[in-house]
């Protein structure tokens, strides 16, 4: 396996452990490890933060970076917020005021038009190494309804208000052994896993 370690562009520590569990046997290292300033994430496409989080991460520190962008795509509201969605009631707004502005978004939209989806984009880039300008991106989406109230006291930014079909409950109400098999983020990682340990094997 690579002796070069691999560097998840994210301080978020619940992201880091799920990574760590997937790659068992692999160096991963947070931001909170390396000195790399934040990257602006200005693309109009979560594939398209990914990426350019993982490219300047990777080009800050030599190493092979992988970075996720994700969020909430409501069918109603055109795919909104989409990547606004950290910031959807505007700046320095928390997560209640996101679910605020969510839930009077669709107002008198009835149930069966609420449906939406939570969309996660991983992308790995080694601008100094073998993939060069070239950056390996999976998918991974979870599909729901957003209820007209919230329901359940964990998780966090929609997931109160995201009611999972195939879990019978909102995503605050199922914390996070069930949420993180079923999640957007658990099925991109899933889904880029073996293209992401077979270029770390091509490192030697």
């Amino acid at each position: 396996m690579s002796s070069r370690p691999l560097v998840f562009a994210t301080r978020n520590r619940g992201k880091l452990v799920e990574l760590r569990e997937l790659l068992p046997g692999i160096e991963v290292r947070s931001l909170d490890d390396i000195d790399v300033p934040d990257v602006i994430e200005d693309a109009d496409t979560f594939a398209g933060n990914a990426s350019k989080k993982a490219r300047e991460v990777s080009q800050a520190t030599g190493l092979p970076a992988l970075a996720d962008d994700s969020g909430l795509e409501v069918d109603a509201l055109g795919g909104a917020p989409g990547v606004y969605s950290a910031r959807y009631a505007g700046a320095g707004h928390d997560d209640a005021a996101n679910n605020a502005k969510l839930l009077a978004a669709l107002a008198g939209i009835p149930p069966d038009k609420r449906t939406a989806r939570f969309h996660s984009v991983l992308a790995l880039a080694d601008v100094t190494g073998p993939l060069g300008a070239n950056v390996i991106t999976a998918d991974g989406t979870c599909e729901g309804v957003i209820l007209d109230a919230p329901r359940g006291t964990g998780g966090f930014g929609y997931d109160p208000l995201f009611f999972s079909p195939e879990l019978g409950m909102t995503f605050a109400e199922a914390g996070v052994g069930p949420k993180s098999d079923l999640s957007h983020r658990a099925r991109a990682m899933r889904a880029i896993k073996q293209r992401l340990l077979d270029y770390l094997k091509t490192l030697g």
